[in-house]
């Protein structure tokens, strides 16, 4: 079995005007660089649906998700934030990039592929229930975990995030449910500004200052992420795969390379194998330089479908 490549053609469509870092040229890039390592043909290629009301009312409130729709424009751009707007395709976007996550879920527990890996956006891990942030609308994730929870019944779900912003949005929506471990990482202080200080006894958070490099952060991992999760016994892990804290992406100031990304997966692959049937689902969060973005998902899906 192939690790499954979800994503969809208007993933591309959202567009929050030029010289925005979030922009459709992300997955482009991804995908080339897929290409060019002849990597393409070793994917399982899935579509994304549309994610349902139904789906994301288990994450975000009725209200809100009104409150996204009615703000969708039908031409121009809506700012919700200085730093997060919808154009036309937006909705329809991150409506893909939400329901790509539960498709994902789908196939994994019904064995059709060993893990995955959704290449959409926009991405979510800033999204909370009631608000949107961070280039963020739907928190993608969140919502995966919650049909993971829901509709699969699993009762120990993991969610690794090594974005080098903090997933504010994915603790504001699990701190209080014993059912989710969150372990993380992130340059504090630093956007969002959160996360020092834990919402739950379920968050391991693990702040790190600026020009944190590689091993420093594989200290910080092998301490506090490794031995929680495997005492967690989880039942399946989601990723919140953030690239920024590359060393070449100057939206923050981290010193991660290629490697430290396939090092960090190829941990989590053997305790999915020991605790959870060899089930991950990751999902594309930050990165924005687009070659290391491109480079580093190269080297995380190699791990992950163990090339």
């Amino acid at each position: 079995m192939l690790t499954a490549f979800v994503t969809h053609p208007d993933c591309l469509l959202h567009d929050m005007g030029a010289y925005h870092p979030e922009c459709p040229q992300r997955i482009q890039a991804i995908e080339d660089q897929l290409i060019a390592n002849g990597l393409m043909d070793f994917l399982q290629h899935v579509e994304a649906p549309l994610v349902t009301c139904e789906q994301l009312a288990r994450v975000h409130t009725p209200r809100y998700i009104e409150q996204i729709e009615a703000s969708s424009p039908s031409h121009g751009i809506t700012h919700l934030d200085p730093d997060t707007a919808m154009g036309p395709h937006t909705l329809l976007a991150a409506q893909r990039a939400a329901g790509a996550v539960v498709k994902a879920v789908d196939l994994v527990m019904e064995g059709s592929s060993p893990n995955a890996f959704c290449c959409v956006r926009p991405p979510g891990h800033h999204a909370e229930s009631k608000k949107a942030m961070g280039f963020c609308f739907f928190n993608n994730l969140a919502v995966g975990v919650a049909h993971a929870l829901m509709q699969h019944k699993l009762q120990r779900v993991v969610v690794v995030d090594f974005d080098v912003h903090h997933g504010n949005g994915t603790e504001e929506i699990f701190h209080d449910d014993a059912r989710v471990l969150m372990v993380s990482t992130f340059q504090h202080p630093f956007y969002p500004y959160s996360g020092d200080q834990p919402m739950g006894t379920n968050m391991v958070n693990v702040p790190l200052p600026a020009g944190t490099r590689s091993e420093k952060w594989r200290e910080a991992v092998q301490e506090s992420w490794l031995p929680a999760i495997a005492s967690f016994r989880p039942e399946m892990i989601f990723i919140s795969a953030g690239f920024d804290a590359h060393l070449e992406d100057d939206m923050a100031s981290f010193g991660l390379v290629e490697a430290d990304y396939a090092w960090v997966t190829t941990e989590l692959r053997k305790l999915a194998e020991e605790h959870a049937q060899g089930r991950i689902v990751s999902v594309l969060e930050g990165g924005y330089e687009l070659s290391a973005l491109s480079r580093s998902v190269v080297a995380h899906l190699r791990a992950l479908a163990d090339l």
